[in-house]
Order: structure tokens, then sequence, then C-alpha cells
């Protein structure tokens, strides 16, 4: 069995997805219906279908989609972790159609201009509500937000914590530092796991190489190890840069064959429950 374990879909229709360009590409529909025959045709079996705006509605949404698909495994949705009741919350969303299928919850940290947010006494509450609901948490960052991820993590062994996007490394420049040491120390923590995604979108659009996501790929597989990495796709947002299929080949690509059943299997099932 070959996971997806980081894509999205959206419907223009029905939110708008205000973090895409007007010019852009992908503004536009991407749907289930869009997706199957990409993964499929990839010889994905299975995928996480991870949120993409703060808005309450969008969880419930994925979950029912997630009942009625074949290929979605689990969600990784959101909620306001700030919120007193965010424990009750978390307990409605799993007892909505789908609700089995909640395996995690993410925030637009990178967004966020306190680079220690993930400590505040209210987030950590609601880390804490996380963990006890059973539930994983991912980490979409920028490279100096890394340090309060690493303090965030060990202040919470009991939750486990999964760096999107490799922490989103400048690859477009080719500098491996500061990033690479502050990955180092957040890998350093047992509780934490990294997804092999999103390199092409960080790299230089007009001239990236398989050799320029190397050092990237490399620094990771050496920090968390197999058994701590999993492939996403980060379709559709991969999809200006390379397809699918592209996509999953050039992650084989970057990792050796001795690897890859962890990798594209064993991880993500074994760290989202699927």
């Amino acid at each position: 069995m070959t996971v997806d374990a980081h894509h999205h879909v959206w419907d223009l229709s029905v939110r708008d997805q205000d973090w895409i360009a007007e010019d852009s590409p992908l503004r536009r529909d991407f749907t289930v219906d869009d997706l199957a025959p990409e993964a499929r045709a990839a010889g994905v079996d299975r995928t996480v279908l991870v949120q993409t705006v703060t808005v309450a509605e969008e969880t419930p949404e994925f979950l029912a989609l997630a009942a009625e698909s074949d290929l979605i495994a689990g969600v990784v949705g959101w909620t306001d972790l700030t919120r007193p009741d965010v424990a009750d919350e978390l307990a409605r969303l799993r007892e909505l159609p789908g609700g089995r299928y909640l395996k995690g919850v993410r925030h637009q940290v990178q967004g966020e201009p306190d680079p220690e947010w993930l400590l505040r006494a209210d987030v950590r509450r609601g880390l804490a509500a996380v963990a006890d609901a059973g539930l994983v948490y991912d980490l979409v960052v920028l490279p100096g937000q890394l340090p309060a991820c690493a303090r965030a993590a060990a202040g919470l062994p009991e939750l486990t914590f999964v760096l999107d996007h490799l922490g989103k490394p400048p690859i477009a420049t080719g500098a491996l530092e500061p990033w690479a040491s502050a990955v180092r120390t957040l890998a350093a923590l047992p509780n934490t796991v990294c997804k092999l995604s999103g390199m092409v979108t960080e790299a230089d659009p007009e001239s990236w190489t398989v050799d320029d996501l190397r050092p990237y790929a490399d620094t990771v597989l050496a920090a968390f190890g197999p058994d701590r990495l999993m492939f996403g796709s980060d379709w559709p947002v991969c999809a200006p840069l390379a397809s699918y299929g592209e996509v999953l080949a050039l992650a084989r690509e970057l990792t050796d064959p001795g690897e890859q059943a962890d990798i594209f299997e064993t991880t993500a099932v074994r760290v989202y429950g699927l």
C-alpha cells in the first residue's frame, strides 16, 4: 500500500481560499474526483486530507467527504485551540458523520506574527486537549518558528507533532542553516514526525532540479529516520510546479528503496491510525 499523508481539496463556490493569488493557476476548484484518478494512476491507495483555511465549517465537510470516499483514510482538521471548550468541540467533531476519520488538528501557525504562538498558555491547553483526544498535531510553520515547535513538543511528550513540508526550508536559496540545526533539535524529540512534502513549492520555480531538493531530504532523513518520515504530495499546491505523479516519483528518487516501506506506508498508518 502507498499512502499520501498530505493533500488538499477545495470548492471556491463553497468558500474562498484567500491565500490563493487572483492570477494563480490554483484559483479553481480541486475536488476528490480530480484527485482520485491521479492518485490511483500513481499507485496511491490511501490519503490524508488536510485543512486549508481556519474556518470551523471546513472540518465537518472534510469528514463527510472521507465517509463517502474509498481513497481518503484520514482528515487533519482545524479548530480554535484557544477556545476554552476545545475538548468538547473535538468530541463533537468525532460524533459527526465521518467523525471517525478525524486523525489530527492543524493551524496556520506560519501566519501568526508571534514566533512563540505555540507556547502561549491558551494554545498549550488546546494542544493538551488534542493529545487527550488521541489526535496528532500537524505543524505548518516557517523555519524561524521551529525553536518554538521544539519547546512545545518537549513540554507535551504525550502529543505527537507532525512537521509539514520539512518546516519550509529556503530551498530556492540553497541555504541549509539555521533551518537544518533547528530541524535536528526538533527531531531529537521522540514525539516528532516529519512529512517529506512541499519541497517543490519552496524551490526556484523556474529552474529547480532534484539535486536542489536532495540536501533537504537528506537532512530530514538523517534527523528523523524513515520510521518517523512520511510522504505527502501537497496536491494540488504542487500542481503548478510538478504533477501528482512527478512529486511521488521525486520522493522515491530522493529515498533509498530499503526505506520506502516506512516512508510511503508504515509511518503514516501508525501515526494517523489509518
